[in-house]
């Protein structure tokens, strides 16, 4: 009898463990993304080289093939103004696309930073989040590229993403923008750098950001969390993927870099406000977390959400994903709130 009860024991515990390491489920609206993304056959980004990872479809062309197997629009969600530009960087021009919305302002300005492990996408790939964020927020948004490596290794794309947000501070009068209300805002890899460009005004004493929205940011280089035991094989990001972004962008001198693994920064006093966006099925949604955690006690206000169901991606897709919607709304309430405090802190 004992022998009996101890097995027992033994098996409801092996299958409570087996139950907490399983991988997490996307809802249906996410599983059709998801669906409609590997319809358009793409390749494993760890068996491509740069070049080609380049070309592939993307998650946001997920997005189109699903809205046209429903009959809808594909057309982008409809801003005041979009204006291309290139601005002066450290190492060259960097493009940029500002996006207005209706009225005359002047608006407060998001600096905002797109994805794509440093080495892939640019502003047409993530140009759903800076239109989505100029209406709900009612904000220009500065959408910035950056060098991209390998081609240009690490610092490079922070150093860009650093002298696009002087360039807002700069020129947000000319653009219709409150220069003293500048946030800055970023999805994965631009989450980081978007949080980096904070500590960077801060050790630079340059006026630090309103605000930093960081979806879903790259927080570490460790690659060893929950989450990434948990999503290892995940879509449309796995850990064999972001290995390979960071084995083509980040030498292995700068793995402990403050501005990369930023959850190894010694000191995270004195940075903005920051509302932090992870989703459930996500190598990153660990140590995003865990640099909100870190912000909070280093005393800076932090609003964190995870969203469940979800994969890394989803925040652009709010025309076919319900939590990117809500996601959208949490992050423009807290951006709106910040831009309405008195400035001049």
């Amino acid at each position: 009898m004992p022998t009996t009860f101890f097995s027992r024991a033994a098996f409801v515990a092996t299958c409570a463990t087996l139950t907490l390491n399983a991988a997490p489920k996307p809802d249906s609206q996410m599983q059709a993304v998801l669906d409609a993304h590997a319809s358009l056959k793409p390749k494993p980004i760890e068996t491509l080289t740069p070049q080609e990872a380049r070309k592939q479809p993307s998650p946001a062309d997920g997005v189109k093939a699903l809205l046209k197997k429903q009959n809808k629009s594909t057309a982008p969600e409809k801003v005041a103004d979009v204006d291309n530009r290139s601005i002066d960087g450290p190492a060259g021009k960097i493009k940029v696309r500002i996006y207005r919305p209706e009225g005359a302002g002047p608006f407060p300005v998001i600096v905002y930073y797109h994805g794509g492990g440093w080495v892939i996408a640019d502003l047409d790939t993530y140009d759903a989040t800076p239109r989505a964020l100029a209406n709900a927020a009612q904000a220009v948004v500065i959408s910035s590229h950056y060098r991209q490596a390998p081609e240009h290794k690490f610092p490079a794309a922070h150093e860009d993403a650093f002298a696009a947000y002087q360039w807002a501070l700069n020129h947000a009068s000319d653009l219709k923008g409150d220069p003293s209300r500048v946030a800055v805002a970023g999805e994965s890899a631009g989450g980081n750098m978007a949080a980096a460009v904070c500590m960077m005004a801060r050790d630079k004493n340059v006026k630090l950001p309103i605000h930093q929205l960081l979806v879903y940011p790259v927080a570490d280089t460790a690659m060893d969390t929950e989450s990434y035991r948990e999503n290892a094989d995940a879509k449309p990001l796995g850990k064999a993927g972001m290995e390979w972004f960071a084995k083509h962008a980040i030498p292995a001198s700068a793995k402990s870099n403050p501005y990369l693994a930023l959850v190894r920064a010694p000191d995270l006093g004195g940075l903005p406000p920051a509302t932090i966006i992870t989703a459930q099925i996500d190598p990153l949604r660990s140590e995003g977390q865990a640099y909100a955690d870190k912000l909070k006690a280093a005393g800076v206000a932090v609003a964190y959400r995870n969203y469940e169901g979800v994969a890394h991606e989803f925040f652009g897709m709010s025309v076919v994903v319900d939590k990117a919607k809500e996601a959208m709304s949490f992050a423009t309430e807290n951006l709106k709130a910040a831009f309405a405090k008195p400035t001049g802190r």
